[in-house]
Protein backbone atom coordinates (compact mmCIF):
# COMPACT_ATOMS: atom_id res chain seq x y z
CA UNK A 1 0.00 0.00 0.00
CA UNK A 2 0.92 3.37 -1.05
CA UNK A 3 1.56 6.00 1.71
CA UNK A 4 -1.05 9.04 1.67
CA UNK A 5 0.37 12.15 1.76
CA UNK A 6 -1.22 16.08 2.36
CA UNK A 7 1.08 18.70 1.88
CA UNK A 8 0.07 22.10 3.79
CA UNK A 9 1.88 25.15 2.83
CA UNK A 10 0.34 28.48 1.55
CA UNK A 11 3.72 29.16 -0.32
CA UNK A 12 3.33 27.73 -4.53
CA UNK A 13 7.43 26.94 -4.58
CA UNK A 14 7.24 25.23 -1.06
CA UNK A 15 4.51 22.79 -2.16
CA UNK A 16 6.66 22.70 -5.67
CA UNK A 17 9.54 21.78 -3.94
CA UNK A 18 7.60 18.87 -1.69
CA UNK A 19 5.98 17.33 -4.32
CA UNK A 20 8.74 17.08 -5.84
CA UNK A 21 10.41 15.25 -3.49
CA UNK A 22 7.59 12.83 -2.84
CA UNK A 23 7.14 12.28 -6.42
CA UNK A 24 10.59 10.23 -6.53
CA UNK A 25 9.64 8.05 -4.34
CA UNK A 26 7.54 5.00 -5.75
CA UNK A 27 5.34 4.34 -2.26
CA UNK A 28 4.07 7.22 -1.76
CA UNK A 29 1.03 9.26 -3.13
CA UNK A 30 0.10 12.84 -2.79
CA UNK A 31 -3.81 13.09 -1.68
CA UNK A 32 -4.17 16.86 -1.49
CA UNK A 33 -2.11 19.89 -1.67
CA UNK A 34 -3.75 22.88 0.63
CA UNK A 35 -2.30 26.21 1.14
CA UNK A 36 -3.77 26.55 4.51
CA UNK A 37 -5.17 24.82 7.63
CA UNK A 38 -8.87 24.98 7.23
CA UNK A 39 -8.22 23.35 3.87
CA UNK A 40 -6.55 20.65 5.15
CA UNK A 41 -8.68 20.13 8.02
CA UNK A 42 -11.31 19.08 5.17
CA UNK A 43 -8.49 17.09 3.37
CA UNK A 44 -8.34 15.21 6.71
CA UNK A 45 -11.88 14.86 6.87
CA UNK A 46 -12.48 13.82 3.83
CA UNK A 47 -9.23 11.01 3.46
CA UNK A 48 -7.25 8.55 5.02
CA UNK A 49 -3.88 10.57 5.79
CA UNK A 50 -0.95 8.89 6.86
CA UNK A 51 1.80 11.56 6.37
CA UNK A 52 1.17 15.59 6.75
CA UNK A 53 4.10 17.87 5.71
CA UNK A 54 2.90 21.14 7.42
CA UNK A 55 4.05 24.23 7.05
CA UNK A 56 3.99 26.58 10.43
CA UNK A 57 4.04 30.20 9.15
CA UNK A 58 0.60 29.96 7.40
CA UNK A 59 -2.49 33.03 7.81
CA UNK A 60 -5.39 32.15 9.35
CA UNK A 61 -3.92 29.85 11.67
CA UNK A 62 -0.47 28.23 12.29
CA UNK A 63 0.51 24.95 11.44
CA UNK A 64 1.45 24.22 15.45
CA UNK A 65 -2.03 25.57 16.41
CA UNK A 66 -3.67 23.85 14.02
CA UNK A 67 -2.15 20.42 14.90
CA UNK A 68 -2.92 21.33 18.68
CA UNK A 69 -6.71 20.92 17.46
CA UNK A 70 -6.40 17.78 15.89
CA UNK A 71 -7.31 15.06 18.23
CA UNK A 72 -6.15 12.27 16.26
CA UNK A 73 -3.55 13.94 13.62
CA UNK A 74 -1.45 12.05 11.08
CA UNK A 75 1.61 11.65 11.22
CA UNK A 76 3.89 14.64 10.64
CA UNK A 77 6.29 15.78 9.17
CA UNK A 78 7.22 19.68 9.92
CA UNK A 79 8.27 22.10 7.13
CA UNK A 80 9.45 25.54 7.91
CA UNK A 81 12.32 28.22 7.68
CA UNK A 82 11.90 29.26 11.39
CA UNK A 83 14.03 27.17 13.97
CA UNK A 84 12.29 28.74 16.95
CA UNK A 85 9.44 26.12 16.80
CA UNK A 86 11.77 22.41 17.53
CA UNK A 87 10.71 22.38 20.62
CA UNK A 88 6.51 23.05 19.75
CA UNK A 89 7.31 20.27 17.64
CA UNK A 90 8.82 17.84 19.48
CA UNK A 91 6.46 17.76 22.59
CA UNK A 92 3.60 17.49 19.15
CA UNK A 93 5.33 14.30 18.53
CA UNK A 94 6.75 15.07 14.87
CA UNK A 95 8.27 12.96 13.42
CA UNK A 96 10.39 15.45 12.15
CA UNK A 97 11.82 19.26 11.78
CA UNK A 98 12.81 20.01 8.18
CA UNK A 99 13.96 23.38 7.86
CA UNK A 100 13.50 25.34 4.20
CA UNK A 101 14.99 24.77 1.77
CA UNK A 102 15.11 21.33 2.05
CA UNK A 103 17.12 19.08 0.57
CA UNK A 104 16.59 15.39 -1.35
CA UNK A 105 18.67 13.84 1.21
CA UNK A 106 17.53 15.74 4.11
CA UNK A 107 14.01 15.24 2.82
CA UNK A 108 14.88 11.27 2.74
CA UNK A 109 16.10 11.46 6.15
CA UNK A 110 13.07 11.94 7.46
CA UNK A 111 11.02 9.72 5.41
CA UNK A 112 13.25 7.31 6.71
CA UNK A 113 12.85 8.56 10.43
CA UNK A 114 8.78 8.27 9.61
CA UNK A 115 8.74 4.69 8.64
CA UNK A 116 11.48 3.34 11.52
CA UNK A 117 9.55 5.30 14.25
CA UNK A 118 5.99 4.15 14.54
CA UNK A 119 6.02 5.54 18.77
CA UNK A 120 6.30 9.05 20.18
CA UNK A 121 9.94 10.50 19.63
CA UNK A 122 11.67 11.13 23.32
CA UNK A 123 14.45 12.45 21.83
CA UNK A 124 15.30 15.62 19.78
CA UNK A 125 18.67 17.26 18.67
CA UNK A 126 17.59 20.65 18.32
CA UNK A 127 21.17 21.37 15.91
CA UNK A 128 21.99 18.55 13.72
CA UNK A 129 25.66 20.42 13.82
CA UNK A 130 27.29 18.42 16.33
CA UNK A 131 30.37 21.08 15.98
CA UNK A 132 28.24 23.73 17.52
CA UNK A 133 29.51 24.85 20.97
CA UNK A 134 25.57 24.95 22.05
CA UNK A 135 24.52 22.19 20.39
CA UNK A 136 21.96 20.10 22.79
CA UNK A 137 19.10 17.62 22.63
CA UNK A 138 15.52 17.75 24.24
CA UNK A 139 14.66 14.68 26.29
CA UNK A 140 11.52 13.77 27.85
CA UNK A 141 12.26 12.27 31.74
CA UNK A 142 8.31 10.78 32.17
CA UNK A 143 6.49 13.62 31.70
CA UNK A 144 9.38 16.82 31.96
CA UNK A 145 11.29 18.10 28.88
CA UNK A 146 15.20 18.35 29.95
CA UNK A 147 17.76 20.80 27.97
CA UNK A 148 20.98 18.57 27.97
CA UNK A 149 24.06 20.11 25.99
CA UNK A 150 26.46 17.66 24.08
CA UNK A 151 29.29 18.98 25.56
CA UNK A 152 27.76 17.96 29.31
CA UNK A 153 27.16 14.40 28.16
CA UNK A 154 30.03 11.75 29.66
CA UNK A 155 28.30 8.59 28.34
CA UNK A 156 24.96 6.94 27.93
CA UNK A 157 23.64 3.53 29.15
CA UNK A 158 21.52 0.87 27.67
CA UNK A 159 18.95 -0.31 30.43
CA UNK A 160 16.89 -2.59 28.28
CA UNK A 161 13.97 -0.47 26.94
CA UNK A 162 15.82 3.07 28.60
CA UNK A 163 18.85 4.69 28.45
CA UNK A 164 20.88 6.75 31.44
CA UNK A 165 22.50 10.01 30.47
CA UNK A 166 25.56 10.52 32.63
CA UNK A 167 26.35 14.70 32.27
CA UNK A 168 27.95 16.78 34.20
CA UNK A 169 25.87 17.03 37.49
CA UNK A 170 23.19 14.58 36.85
CA UNK A 171 21.74 11.19 35.21
CA UNK A 172 18.59 11.40 33.16
CA UNK A 173 16.17 8.30 32.44
CA UNK A 174 14.66 8.28 28.92
CA UNK A 175 12.24 5.68 27.30
CA UNK A 176 14.76 4.71 24.35
CA UNK A 177 16.79 2.40 22.58
CA UNK A 178 20.57 3.09 22.32
CA UNK A 179 20.18 3.10 18.55
CA UNK A 180 17.62 5.93 18.85
CA UNK A 181 19.62 7.98 20.19
CA UNK A 182 23.37 7.24 18.25
CA UNK A 183 21.48 8.14 15.14
CA UNK A 184 20.38 11.60 16.38
CA UNK A 185 23.99 11.77 17.86
CA UNK A 186 27.01 13.10 15.48
CA UNK A 187 29.37 10.35 14.80
CA UNK A 188 32.22 13.08 15.36
CA UNK A 189 31.79 13.52 18.91
CA UNK A 190 30.33 10.18 19.69
CA UNK A 191 31.22 6.45 19.95
CA UNK A 192 29.61 3.13 20.29
CA UNK A 193 31.95 1.34 22.23
CA UNK A 194 29.48 -1.55 23.54
CA UNK A 195 26.12 -2.97 23.04
CA UNK A 196 25.19 -1.09 26.28
CA UNK A 197 27.55 2.17 26.12
CA UNK A 198 28.05 5.24 24.07
CA UNK A 199 30.68 7.90 25.10
CA UNK A 200 31.55 11.04 24.31
CA UNK A 201 35.32 11.35 22.25
CA UNK A 202 36.24 14.30 24.09
CA UNK A 203 35.73 12.87 27.46
CA UNK A 204 37.51 9.99 26.87
CA UNK A 205 40.99 10.28 28.90
CA UNK A 206 42.58 7.26 28.28
CA UNK A 207 42.48 3.89 26.85
CA UNK A 208 43.87 0.48 26.15
CA UNK A 209 42.24 -2.48 23.70
CA UNK A 210 39.77 -3.29 26.64
CA UNK A 211 38.49 -0.66 28.41
CA UNK A 212 38.06 3.24 27.93
CA UNK A 213 38.48 5.38 30.59
CA UNK A 214 36.37 8.67 31.46
CA UNK A 215 36.57 11.16 34.21
CA UNK A 216 34.49 9.07 36.69
CA UNK A 217 33.92 6.06 35.02
CA UNK A 218 36.28 2.80 33.32
CA UNK A 219 33.80 1.38 30.76
CA UNK A 220 34.54 -2.12 28.57
CA UNK A 221 35.35 -2.13 24.89
CA UNK A 222 33.03 -4.82 23.50
CA UNK A 223 34.30 -7.25 20.91
CA UNK A 224 31.94 -6.37 18.32
CA UNK A 225 32.94 -2.69 18.63
CA UNK A 226 36.74 -2.71 19.10
CA UNK A 227 37.57 -1.71 15.22
CA UNK A 228 35.22 0.90 15.29
CA UNK A 229 36.66 2.12 18.05
CA UNK A 230 40.08 2.29 17.42
CA UNK A 231 39.23 3.84 14.12
CA UNK A 232 36.89 6.66 15.12
CA UNK A 233 40.03 7.23 17.86
CA UNK A 234 42.82 7.02 15.03
CA UNK A 235 45.06 4.59 16.62
CA UNK A 236 45.83 1.33 15.24
CA UNK A 237 44.32 -1.75 17.26
CA UNK A 238 47.53 -3.58 17.92
CA UNK A 239 48.32 -1.08 20.79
Amino acid sequence: MKTKCVIVDDEPLARELIRGHIQKLENFEIVQECDNAIKAMEALRNNVIDLMFLDIKMPQISGIDFLKTLKHPPRVIITTAYSQYALDGFELDVVDYLMKPITFERFMKAVNRYFTSDKPQNICLENENGFEENAFIYVKENKKIIKIYLKEIHFIEGLNEYIRIHTDNRRVVVKSSLQSIEKKLPSELFIRIHKSYIVSIPRIRAFNTTTVELENARLRIGRNFKNQVFSALHVKSDI
